[in-house]
């Protein structure tokens, strides 16, 4: 019997370097470049220090467990895909457990909720959102949802929102309260920032 080999990445940098990660199947979800990563903490470097992170969209929770690994208080993850959501709980279970926070749910009602939650709280976020590329069955208003989202958020302790979103897609300049102020591209996929 053929052995199927599990698709894994790993930790960039930080007190979890090298540690593995295991990435959901690719019809699931896409696991964001090591190449991107490394560009987006590079930006945030010592801003992420101390924050509350939370990975929109969550698939392996590689960005969000990179967070913590560089430095960040905890981390938040929102997932709808099952199988996606598995994996994730695994990879928080080997890395850390105690700093995270999973959710099995759709991000769209997921995400305002926390931010409400956190809404009063002393610490600073970084939002990072990658959704589905909408290409996707289901998936043709995601990036419209997403744009939504922000929009009304209402919240004064967000530091940065990243979207990590497919190269071409036109960006709005605003987004609510926040102006978007870098955009930087990595063959498909480009990161755009955006800060009050």
């Amino acid at each position: 019997m053929k052995k199927t080999n599990k698709l894994t990445t790993h930790i960039i940098a930080g007190k979890y370097k090298n540690k593995q990660i295991i990435l959901p199947k690719l019809e699931t979800t896409r696991s964001s470049k090591a190449i991107l990563r490394e560009s987006f903490f590079n930006v945030v470097q010592f801003d992420i220090i101390d924050k509350i992170f939370i990975e929109g969209f969550g698939g392996s929770g590689a960005i969000g467990l990179e967070a913590l690994s560089r430095g960040a208080k905890h981390s938040y993850f929102c997932e709808i895909n099952k199988n996606s959501y598995k994996t994730l709980v695994q990879n928080c279970k080997n890395i850390a457990l105690d700093d995270t926070t999973i959710l099995l749910a759709n991000s769209f009602v997921a995400v305002p909720n926390l931010l409400e939650q956190l809404k009063n709280s002393k610490d600073e976020i970084i939002l990072y959102l990658d959704p589905p590329f909408d290409f996707r069955d289901g998936m043709d208003d995601i990036y419209k949802q997403s744009f939504q989202m922000v929009e009304n958020i209402t919240n004064d302790n967000i530091a940065l929102i990243t979207f990590e979103h497919k190269t071409g897609l036109d960006m709005p300049k605003n987004l609510g309260q926040f102006q978007q102020y870098k955009t930087k591209k990595f063959g498909k996929s480009s990161l755009t920032y955006y800060r009050v």
